[in-house]
């Protein structure tokens, strides 16, 4: 039996779950989501505030998606709920992020400007404060959606415009993520 799978969804107070066909939909404070279930393999049934995912055999497959489904289900409850966030820092002399609606307006050492357009349903947020680390200043980005798939999305490509690179850690990269950083050419007179 999946560890994960046999785990029952909890909704929130103000969530809602409904299974139709092999569509369960999601509604709660921070919007709505829909989640397509396999064509065949696990069933769920919700009781209460609960969602449950039960195998309908044992067959190789329904064991594969049992997990699967349950955790796709358990972040669509929780994005309608709370929300997902993430953080990026954009790290560099010059660099700068503004949002305007919804686009962002990046300025990244090239000779134009960057214009990244958000996918439907993420949020983004400039923080105005930048901060100084080893003499570059920081500046950091928070993407908010309800959509855990979007938001991941969205922030891989944000990074892709300018990943960061090893000398100097100029670039934009996630607020987690350590920076392996190289020593660099040393000068012999």
């Amino acid at each position: 039996m999946s560890r994960i799978g046999k785990l029952p969804v909890k909704l929130a107070d103000k969530t809602k779950a409904t299974v139709s066909g092999r569509q369960v939909s999601f509604e709660g404070p921070k919007g709505k989501m829909v989640v397509q279930l396999p064509a065949k393999g696990v069933k769920v049934t919700v009781a209460g505030n609960e969602v449950r995912v039960e195998r309908e055999d044992e067959s190789r497959e329904a064991r594969s998606l049992h997990g699967l489904t349950r955790t796709l289900l358990a972040n669509a409850a929780k994005g309608v709920s709370t929300g997902f966030e993430r953080r990026l820092d954009i790290r560099g002399v010059g660099f700068r992020a503004e949002v305007k609606g919804k686009t962002i307006n990046l300025t990244l050492g090239y000779s134009h400007p960057v214009v990244f357009d958000l996918p439907e349903g993420v949020t983004a947020e400039v923080d105005k404060a930048a901060r100084t680390e080893d003499g570059l200043p920081t500046l950091g980005l928070t993407l908010r959606s309800a959509d855990k798939e979007a938001l991941g999305a969205a922030a891989v490509k944000i990074r892709a415009l300018r990943p960061p690179e090893p000398y100097k850690g100029k670039g934009i990269k996630y607020a987690t993520e350590k920076i392996r950083r190289k020593e660099g050419k040393t000068g012999t007179a």
